[in-house]
């Protein structure tokens, strides 16, 4: 029997408007498909127990463990630009929260676990297909050092649940630092109540970020560190070639991480312009808008808190407008070091910047690989002939031979020519992302034949992102041609 889970749920000690007390609906014949033994370890729970039929209840919410307190959190959202005052979880429920080994608390959520109360006419469900990419994907960025949310497990229903098709249905138990959203306050202040506002940024604070609670200005410390967090999460996603999809005020975290895998990819060849939500007909939330939209969202937040930055409106607003303002500098700041540092070079030099610039410019022209191009790139560091190997990636190689002159001298004169390059550059471009192609053949093999064997080799060589794998090497390969690829958010 599996012992109470140690919640301790702070987020439902909040006054009833911030949440709907709701239960998981009970499915037909739950079935374990993966628990994920390090997380639950971290979280202090037996991974060996939740591996049980006991736990396969718990996580398809037939079962609700000792010490839950289910809730469906309300927050507001704009979407696609559009200000929607009532979304809220509609097929997510939080069970509670628990704080780990590390003294860190976190949510325990099921995702795809029956209506609440937001669900707006929707069955609440989730099928198979988008909560083993959930899984994958955010495993993935765990393991690219990339702030994210997690999976901790995943089953199956017995049931299925209409789409385009019918489908398996499945469950996702996904862990987070909290699922407090720029949405939630949005929710509140839509409704003029500001002193609601104000207890969720108190919240947040004591929470996230309780050494703001001395700050002269903890409120405005607040958005100052949220900006600051987006500015840096939103590089970490450029770095790696991840498009998040849908970049709605009710898909971003106030703690930093990234949240609400669902029409979401890793770029292929580069493009800065792609898109692969089948929902962005217009490409708002492409590629390289990515950081223009975090700041647009943080904007909507600095609204909700301008009541509490000073009593004087204007102050207020001009103190919000300051700290909006700083966000492109601190993005900058952060992508660039990011980007410098995967072409092998050390500081923030302009000429290094210009440098990785260039070759994301050449990249687009010849339409390379993304990932391969700078995994190929440490090698050529110390071995010049491996040029070939990188040269070969490009529809325009005379165009990337001279960048790659460039390359080589910038190393040379920085003296960092030779051995140490590849370790550092392989540090920071990943052998392993979870490709499209790969993560969908993942998905047909698990929903078409009950396959999962494809799915826990996928998830265990993406684990270890920056290591060669040798004996894995098809799993970094270029993919075969994909035309009009898209992916969907699975409601």
């Amino acid at each position: 029997m599996i012992a109470p889970l140690p919640f301790d749920n702070s987020y439902a000690r909040l006054p009833a408007g911030f949440y709907a007390p709701v239960s998981p609906t009970p499915v037909a014949a739950p079935a374990l498909v993966k628990v994920n033994g390090p997380l639950a370890e971290l979280l202090g729970l037996d991974p060996q127990a939740l591996a049980s039929p006991e736990g396969a209840e718990i996580f398809a919410g037939v079962r609700l463990p000792g010490g839950a307190e289910p809730i469906a959190m309300a927050y507001a959202g704009h979407q696609f630009g559009q200000f929607v005052p009532q979304l809220g979880d509609g097929r997510a429920i939080l069970l509670g929260e628990v704080v780990g080994r590390d003294g860190i608390r976190r949510d325990i959520q099921l995702k795809g676990s029956g209506p609440t109360p937001f669900s707006r006419r929707g069955d609440g469900r989730a099928a198979l297909g988008p909560v083993l990419r959930e899984y994958i994907v955010s495993e993935a960025m765990a393991a690219l050092g990339i702030p994210t949310t997690r999976a901790l497990a995943a089953v199956t229903t017995g049931e299925r649940v209409l789409r385009d098709r019918a489908l398996p249905g499945a469950v996702l138990a996904r862990v987070a630092a909290s699922h407090i959203r720029i949405g939630t306050f949005q929710f509140f202040a839509a409704r003029n109540d500001f002193e609601a506002v104000r207890l969720l940024a108190d919240y947040t604070i004591a929470r996230h970020y309780p050494d703001l609670a001395a700050a002269p200005r903890p409120y405005l410390a607040l958005l100052e560190a949220v900006i600051g967090r987006q500015a840096a999460l939103v590089a970490r996603w450029l770095q790696v070639g991840f498009i998040h999809g849908v970049m709605n005020t009710d898909n971003m975290s106030v703690s930093g991480e990234t949240i609400d895998y669902g029409p979401c990819a890793f770029m292929d060849a580069y493009d800065p312009g792609a898109v692969f939500s089948s929902i962005d007909a217009t490409g708002r939330y492409a590629f390289a808008r990515q950081p223009r939209m975090a700041h647009w969202n943080l904007a909507r937040l600095a609204e909700c808190l301008v009541s509490l930055l000073d009593d004087d409106r204007d102050a207020a607003v001009e103190a919000a407008n300051a700290a909006l303002n700083a966000f492109p500098e601190r993005f900058e700041a952060a992508y660039h070091a990011g980007l410098v540092a995967k072409i092998g070079l050390v500081g923030r030099a302009p000429e290094d910047v210009a440098l990785a610039t260039d070759l994301l410019a050449v990249m687009a022209a010849g339409k390379a690989d993304f990932t391969l191009t700078f995994r190929r790139l440490g090698t050529a560091a110390e071995d010049p002939a491996a040029l070939s190997a990188v040269r070969g990636l490009f529809l325009e190689p005379p165009a990337f031979a001279a960048l790659a002159a460039r390359w080589q001298g910038r190393l040379a004169a920085a003296g960092d020519s030779g051995r140490a390059v590849p370790p550092r550059m392989d540090g920071v471009n990943p052998a392993f992302v979870p490709r499209n192609h790969l993560v969908e053949a993942v998905i047909a093999a698990a929903v078409e034949s009950g396959n999962f064997g494809p799915f826990e080799t996928l998830n265990a060589i993406l684990a270890r992102p920056y290591a060669d794998q040798p004996q894995y090497a098809r799993y970094a390969e270029l993919p075969p041609q994909m035309e009009g690829y898209q992916t969907f958010c699975g409601t």
